[in-house]
């Protein structure tokens, strides 16, 4: 069984109405509907049905959760908001992704320019079962919009496998949503014990936020940033170059390492703007002490028209992201 609570004066009968028109049993009790669903699929009718009948403003204000352990993937112990509880149940595949970890963490090599040997592994999430597979960017989206923990989870699972297959003095590049870390001391606590726990030294971390992260709230960055440096950890920003994540951005937030953006790497050797902005990147991270990686490196024409601007590379010329650390020629 379902329960959807309504605050305010919110008319319930023609969601009773139809509900009963078309078989379901429904019960009314105050401000609040309890639905006992037959199958998923009429469970998830029922919620299309409120969302037709209402407005947004309204389902807002509502909220709803399970009484019983009808879906145990989904089963929620308190309430959420409705908009969340409504992508829970269109999703339920994504849901047992998040909640039984579905994942791994692949590793795609980063080599340092000046040896030309790994220098480090960025970790990015990949299904771990055909029959559960998603898109990285679709299911960090879906956890932030339903309210369901992923950017914690995938910390800690990159770090677990960090410790299990990199040597020490490899650096580990880890991914982070800003927007998921409330409170920097509180929210990070959980990385922190997993860095101890798997005995990795924090010098070879490197948390970079995420290139679907729009930089909005540049003061809970710095504190995020601030966070992760007093632990010992480096920090990167990601996309440099890119719309959000200007030179001024770079130069306010004084990050440990800056990834350019991977436009502007792209065929960067048959256009001299490109070449310009890069080169204008190289003067001020040089200046600041800030090390420049290139991501996305996919030619060796790009490679060498890059090679002097940057201290790393990164791309499918030297590594496509696998389940254990590439063996490089």
């Amino acid at each position: 069984m379902i329960k959807i609570v309504f605050l305010g004066d919110v008319s319930l009968t023609e969601i009773i109405n139809k509900s009963e028109s078309i078989g379901f049993e429904l019960l009314h009790v105050d401000q609040s509907l309890h639905f006992t669903y037959a199958s998923w699929e009429q469970l998830q009718q029922f919620i299309e049905m409120i969302e037709l009948e209402f407005s947004k403003l309204q389902l807002n204000e509502t909220h709803g959760y399970f009484i019983e352990e009808g879906y145990e993937a989904i089963s929620l112990k308190t309430k959420i908001p409705f908009t969340q509880l409504a992508l829970r149940i269109k999703n339920p595949t994504y849901v047992k992704v998040i909640q039984e970890q579905l994942f791994y963490s692949f590793m795609q090599p980063i080599l340092a320019c000046y040896a030309e040997e790994v220098y480090g592994y960025e970790f990015l999430l990949r299904p771990s079962s055909r029959l559960y597979p998603f898109s990285p960017a679709d299911l960090f989206n879906f956890s932030q919009d339903s309210g369901l923990l992923l950017d914690s989870q995938s910390r800690i699972n990159a770090i677990r496998t960090g410790a299990q297959m990199l040597s020490k003095g490899t650096k580990h590049f880890i991914n982070f949503l800003p927007s998921s870390i409330y409170d920097p001391t509180h929210c990070l606590k959980s990385t922190f014990q997993a860095v101890k726990e798997y005995n990795v030294d924090p010098e070879d971390l490197v948390f970079e936020v995420v290139e679907t992260e729009r930089i909005e709230d540049m003061k809970h960055l710095k504190s995020i940033f601030t966070q992760y440096q007093n632990a010992g950890v480096k920090v990167a920003l990601d996309d440099i170059g890119s719309g959000f994540a200007t030179i001024d951005v770079l130069q306010d937030l004084a990050p440990d390492y800056a990834k350019i953006d991977r436009e502007l790497i792209r065929n960067c050797y048959e256009d001299p703007n490109k070449m310009s902005l890069i080169a204008k990147l190289r003067e001020v991270t040089k200046e600041m002490g800030t090390i420049l990686l290139a991501e996305g490196i996919e030619t060796e024409e790009e490679y060498i028209a890059i090679k002097p601007y940057v201290d790393l590379v990164q791309g499918y010329c030297f590594g496509k992201p696998l389940k254990t650390p590439a063996v490089l020629s």
